[in-house]
């Protein structure tokens, strides 16, 4: 389904591919061959230290096409299949350089820099348009593969789909297999509404035992996405315990199945909230949370509940589906949102007596703590708001 921003204007989603078992087999051994060409890729790049995408492909384009009898046109999967590895040693250098595998001294750290990138053998693999060509009116497409073109592979989508994939379609497809279903992840480049002027904003604060809450009072609770995971915790030990080949199985499709029921509750919320202000003219605000992970220190118990608090992706939901409405959208500062007072501005941990309630040591303001905080975040996001729209000063 078309259904996922990832940039500006941007937007990727899968359409569900009906192949025979003749093609399905020819797809399969594409992907295999495709990554296994770029796993080896990888350990020529490992072991010489290439980082230059032309020297990469010199030193190993003939080889690809010797160990892997790819000739003409498959040769340029070879090449495509250097540039994937090229943009995946690009997307670990990003990381390390943000951080986000630890410090060099880290496991994670010494890992990621002192092994090549592997390719699973069924990876996702790019095809552009000239490997890759789509019959809009019978619904097929044609794609290159190890054992020539095969053509008439049927998609299945929606008309309004198909009317978005005609008029937008830009650039690469992946073609992914999951659980024996295959899909091709298009890519629709579509014109963002202009944002208009909010006549005030919707703040939302984020939790764990309250997914959002809003200035407004509505309350997204997440008790039972909070039971769904428990029980799934539980079935996760169950299979972990058995350790057969099926258990393991097993327990990745429900790992998927599990993110994709949190993935759902976040279009849910995000929906909701999108809707709102775009009837009301407001604009939301959020908390920026970025880096909470490393910086709070939970107990045994409450790490698993904070490692699965999908609080970013509600946070990326929000952002593109705001985008698309033209709704504004602002990240304010997280800072003491809980602990201060709305009417006078006092700060002190004691205001919030338990996770539930808030009142004010000085003027006596009382009220749920996640509304008080989403309530902060909204007058913070009217100053910030000031202050981005103001001209800027003439010199």
């Amino acid at each position: 389904m078309l259904g996922r921003y990832h940039f500006p204007s941007q937007r990727r989603g899968a359409l569900r591919l009906l192949p025979t078992p003749e093609q399905a087999s020819a797809l399969e051994a594409t992907l295999r061959a495709c990554n296994r060409a770029a796993a080896y890729a990888s350990q020529v790049a490992f072991a010489q230290e290439l980082k230059d995408r032309n020297g990469w492909q010199e030193e190993v384009y003939a080889d690809l096409k010797a160990m892997f009898g790819l000739s003409a046109q498959p040769a340029v999967r070879a090449v495509r299949a250097v540039k994937k590895v090229v943009d995946a040693y690009a997307t670990l250098r990003a990381s390390l350089r943000a951080g986000n595998l630890g410090p060099p001294t880290s496991k994670r750290y010494r890992k990621a820099v002192g092994t090549p990138i592997g390719f699973r053998p069924e990876a996702a693999q790019p095809f552009d348009d000239r490997c890759l060509s789509w019959q809009y009116d019978a619904r097929t497409v044609s794609i290159w593969t190890v054992t020539g073109r095969m053509r008439g592979i049927r998609f299945a989508c929606s008309p309004d789909q198909l009317k978005t994939l005609v008029a937008h379609r830009k650039g690469e497809s992946d073609l992914v297999c999951r659980d024996g279903k295959w899909f091709l992840i298009a890519t629709c480049y579509l014109p963002d509404p202009d944002v208009y002027e909010p006549v005030d904003w919707i703040g939302i604060d984020r939790g764990i035992v309250n997914l959002a809450t809003t200035s407004d009072g509505t309350n997204y609770q997440g008790r039972r996405l909070s039971r769904y995971r428990r029980w799934q915790a539980r079935k996760r030990a169950e299979l972990q315990a058995r350790r057969t080949r099926s258990a393991t199985r097993r327990l990745a499709r429900r790992v998927r199945k599990e993110h994709r029921h949190a993935t759902g509750v976040n279009h849910r919320i995000s929906k909701e909230i999108v809707s709102v202000a775009q009837r009301t003219g407001r604009g939301i605000a959020v908390e920026a949370l970025g880096g909470i992970r490393e910086r709070v220190r939970p107990r045994c118990d409450q790490r698993g509940a904070l490692s699965s608090w999908p609080f970013h992706q509600l946070g990326q939901h929000l952002a593109y589906k705001a985008r698309k409405a033209g709704v504004p959208f602002l990240e304010v500062d997280a800072a003491y949102t809980s602990q201060r007072c709305p009417r006078c501005g006092h700060t002190e941990r004691a205001n919030r007596s338990d996770r539930d309630h808030f009142r004010c040591r000085r003027c006596g303001l009382a009220g749920p703590a996640d509304v008080v905080a989403g309530v902060n975040v909204r007058n913070r996001a009217r100053s910030a708001w000031v202050f981005v729209t103001a001209p800027a000063p003439s010199l």
